[in-house]
């Protein structure tokens, strides 16, 4: 059943064409790839699948020009009042009396497939199949549906099914205009299926590229698409043909057609649907469709009494993460620098390229060596960033710290690695270390480690000072005078974060590790005797943090605001300097010096606060209602650094009496710990610096290219390259690529889970390992100390987002950006992170509980939901779980 690359028909498909003057009805052979405006997914779908040889059921199509012409006539204006009105759309198309043109062209083709032969009667929207959006079940398909009565009113009942709450609902929710939406409708001769069901060309489960997965039942695959029957189950090595999974469903029903028309729904036999040849065959089938349309299909088929094999429908599989272009051999490991970052989004194109020439230049600035203009382990699809940690997983002492090392920053993902060691395809390499060392010497000696992080402890003020100093010269740097040509601008922005930044920033890495190892280290200084929990409580309210300070200075300066101003009276105000004086000037001094912050602000292509301040203005709108209902953040805060010294002196005391060494060594580590650890957050400070600054030089060279017509909005220089906007500098027209660009990007906004680790062939690893949950009480890794209960908050974007003192903030995860949130929650959630990562931290620091690495918080848990945040078990109780408990 391979495809020819030339049209072919089957003497099954053999039929004349029918064909109205107005192409209202067209023969399914007629149809190809580039008509889905005139035919929908569906059809075209099945159209370009006859062109290339791949046995489908003969069939024609009303196209969406009959559609319209009886919508025009029986809808009229009762589109103007969706969704309200889809129940009286429904009724009207229902009922319609088809145009007696319309319905003899239709009645003949129908003829021309055979005397009443069945037929399926499909649905065939032109929104369907789409890159984001399958919309697969959404529209109504009919059946073993005989006769021209029956058939007429088939179509009818296909057209209205447009409407269906789900339909409109659906649309809804992928943002899809309901008026750009029509139906066309596809009818195709009944295959007589003895077994039938769904294949999937990549395991949707997994991921694995390599894998099919193939479900069958008896019958009609109604059964098996509508989920209405356990069916028989397999996953096939595509390449070899290996069953690697085999479970036999009960098949416990099956549908059959009935003689006069419809069907129904018997008794199963639960006999096995398919042998091992048969499902080499399906297999065999299904890369052909794939190799075909070059991404993974998701095939519905069924084999009728004489063994043979049809394809009744193909869509691409929506589901799947994007892979990176790989060109070495072999399966690779990808680690997700997103989940690094704390940055549940993609990138925009640009953003990619700033955060790539971060890498580059830092990786010369170490000696390492580096490609012109990307990092040997660079990988990167669809906007979101990976590193290939193949090579270090191979290595014998790369497979013991890295694990350690992730788990730092990102527990579960440090359990991930660590359970992926086992695969053979990642087993040790052996060769001699000293490489590994030379390198790792000549690194420390580049960065000057031994001497920085002896000073860094001998003096954590000078450390600090330091810090403030390289902030201070990039700012300077960057102010000063700069070319003003659109090619010379271009250039200067490329230049900003490798050349500008980076030299100035490496010196401050030795600083946050010497922190971070000691934090690391404290448990083991303390002893068995000092709790986890209380050395939690030792890192609040750290001190020297530049988010912390920002976030309690926006609370300060929001108490100067008159109670009761709305956020967009604020806006308005602001925008237009009519706020008291004092507040006027401190919210312009917020912005001068924390305005080049933003949500996700390692990408270049996110606004700054300084561009749009909305988010800033929400928030203070939000922190002076929080004051007025009591809450006071900054009080919090203090409280917080008052526990921390108190309890740091409890500990040393207790420790004196029975080690004082182990008290010395104690009071040492924790002085230093909250002396050093705020300078954690200086080097991304100072970063995205940089990364505004290049933002405010490429919107320049973007409005060039505006002005030269080689660029429709400012912002679309955010969705090419370096490169690619020297070419549109030079007179590239690339207006083309962006859109692409644009939809791609929007595509993955809308994507719900991001992998911590993902393997070259398309395997997840984490899919493998089971979520911990337990009576309703979901586990991840303790982050912050202490107990909440209350009512959730999910967020996904903190823009715009009102927080209520107490509230629990539920976030897939956090970076700088949604910090100003935590003054006002009472506890956190995080899908991603770890003990060490930037949410943890700062909620450490605020002193409100926190739980982080659980996974599908945000899908089990809703807002509204009233939840037990354990921040010293780590562990989050679901709504229920106490009752359950008592009960059980």
């Amino acid at each position: 059943m391979a495809p020819t690359g030339g049209r072919r028909r089957h003497e099954e498909a053999a039929m004349s064409t029918v064909e109205t003057t107005t192409g209202q009805v067209l023969d399914l052979s007629r149809i190809d790839a580039g008509m889905g405006e005139v035919v929908g997914g569906k059809a075209a779908n099945l159209g370009e699948l006859l062109a290339a040889g791949v046995r489908v059921p003969p069939g024609f199509c009303l196209t969406t020009r009959a559609y319209d012409e009886v919508c025009a006539a029986a809808v009229g204006d009762a589109l103007d009042g969706l969704p309200s009105t889809a129940a009286e759309i429904r009724d009207r198309l229902t009922g319609v009396e088809m145009p007696a043109a319309l319905a003899d062209t239709v009645t003949t083709a129908y003829a021309a497939l055979g005397d009443d032969v069945p037929v399926a009667v499909r649905s065939s929207a032109t929104a369907e199949d789409l890159p984001h959006a399958s919309f697969a079940g959404q529209q109504d398909t009919y059946l073993n549906v005989i006769g021209a009565s029956a058939l007429l009113d088939a179509v009818r009942r296909c057209w209205a099914s447009l409407w269906t709450d789900r339909a409109v609902a659906y649309r809804e929710a992928n943002g899809i205009d309901h008026r750009a939406v029509k139906l066309a409708v596809v009818v195709q001769r009944m295959v007589d299926a003895q077994v039938s069901g769904v294949l999937f060309t990549a395991n949707p489960v997994t991921g694995n590229r390599g894998e099919t997965v193939v479900d069958a039942n008896t019958g009609l695959g109604e059964s098996v698409v509508s989920g209405a029957v356990n069916p028989d189950h397999f996953v096939v090595d595509t390449a070899t043909g290996a069953v690697l999974t085999r479970q036999l469903g009960d098949k416990a029903v099956s549908v059959r057609p009935k003689p006069g028309g419809g069907t129904e729904t018997v008794a199963g036999n639960g006999s096995p649907t398919l042998d091992d040849d048969a499902l080499r065959a399906l297999t065999a089938a299904g890369a052909a469709v794939q190799r075909h349309y070059g991404a993974p299909q998701d095939i519905e088929w069924a084999v009728d009494a004489a063994g043979t094999l049809w394809v009744t429908q193909a869509r691409p599989v929506t589901t799947l993460f994007p892979l990176p272009a790989e060109r070495r051999d072999g399966v690779r490991a990808y680690f997700s620098v997103n989940v690094a970052q704390g940055v549940y989004r993609p990138l925009t194109p640009m953003g990619a390229a700033v955060l790539r020439g971060l890498g580059v230049g830092f990786m010369r600035r170490v000696g390492l060596p580096v490609d012109r203009d990307s990092p040997p382990v660079w990988r990167q699809a669809g906007g979101w960033v990976f590193f290939d940690i193949t090579d270090v997983v191979r290595h014998p002492v790369g497979r013991r710290v890295l694990p350690k090392l992730l788990a730092m920053m990102e527990v579960r993902t440090g359990k991930v690695v660590d359970g992926m060691l086992d695969d053979p395809r990642f087993a040790v390499r052996r060769g001699s270390s000293l490489p590994l060392l030379r390198r790792f010497a000549g690194i420390a000696a580049r960065l000057r480690v031994p001497v920085a992080v002896a000073r860094t402890l001998a003096s954590p003020a000078s450390a600090r000072a330091h810090a403030s100093r390289v902030a201070d010269e990039i700012r300077r740097e960057l102010a000063r005078p700069h070319p003003s040509g659109t090619a010379e601008r271009l250039a200067h922005a490329r230049r900003v974060v490798p050349d500008v930044v980076v030299p100035r920033v490496a010196g401050l890495i030795p600083k946050l590790f010497t922190g971070m190892s000691l934090s690391k280290l404290m448990p083991s200084v303390l002893g068995p005797d000092v709790t986890a929990e209380e050395a939690q409580i030792l890192l609040r309210g750290i001190p020297h943090n530049v988010t912390t300070e920002m976030d309690l200075e926006l609370w300060r300066l929001a108490q100067s605001v008159e109670p009761g101003t709305t956020a967009e009276e604020l806006a308005e105000r602001y925008r237009e300097g009519r706020l008291p004086g004092s507040v006027q000037a401190a919210l312009e001094s917020f912005f001068d010096r924390h305005g080049h912050r933003a949500v996700a602000e390692i990408d270049a292509g996110m606004p700054r606060w300084a561009d749009d301040p909305t988010q800033v203005l929400g928030l203070v709108a939000n922190y002076v209602s929080s004051a007025g209902g009591g809450h006071a953040a900054d009080e919090q805060y203090r409280l917080g650094v008052a526990e921390a010294e108190a309890k740091a002196a409890e500990v040393v005391g207790r420790l004196r009496r029975t080690s004082p060494l182990r008290a010395r060594a104690a009071a040492f580590t924790i002085d230093r710990i909250r002396g050093i650890v705020g300078i954690r957050e200086m080097p991304k400070y100072c970063m995205v610096l940089g990364v505004a600054h290049v933002r405010r030089a490429l919107r320049a060279v973007g409005a060039d290219l505006v002005a030269s017509g080689r660029l429709d909005a400012v912002d679309d220089v955010f969705f090419l390259d370096f490169d690619e906007v020297e070419e549109a500098v030079t007179g590239a027209d690339l207006r083309g690529l962006v859109t692409t660009r644009r939809g791609t990007h929007e595509r993955e906004l809308r994507r719900r889970h991001l992998p911590r680790l993902l393997l070259s062939d398309g395997t997840e690893p984490e899919a493998a390992m089971l979520t911990e949950t337990a009576d309703g009480v979901l586990t991840g890794t303790s982050a912050s100390a202490g107990t909440i209960t209350g009512p959730a908050k999910v967020v996904r974007d903190p823009v715009g987002v009102e927080l209520a003192p107490g509230e629990i903030l539920v976030a897939p995860s956090t970076d700088p950006g949604w910090t100003p949130l935590f003054l006002t929650a009472g506890g956190l959630v995080m899908e991603m992170g770890g003990p060490n990562s930037h949410g943890a931290t700062v909620a450490r620091e605020y002193g409100i509980p926190a739980v982080v690495g659980v996974p599908a918080a945000t899908e089990r848990i809703r807002t509204g939901d009233r939840i037990t945040v354990d921040g010293s078990a780590g562990t989050v109780e679901l709504p229920g779980a106490a009752e359950e408990s008592a009960a059980t």
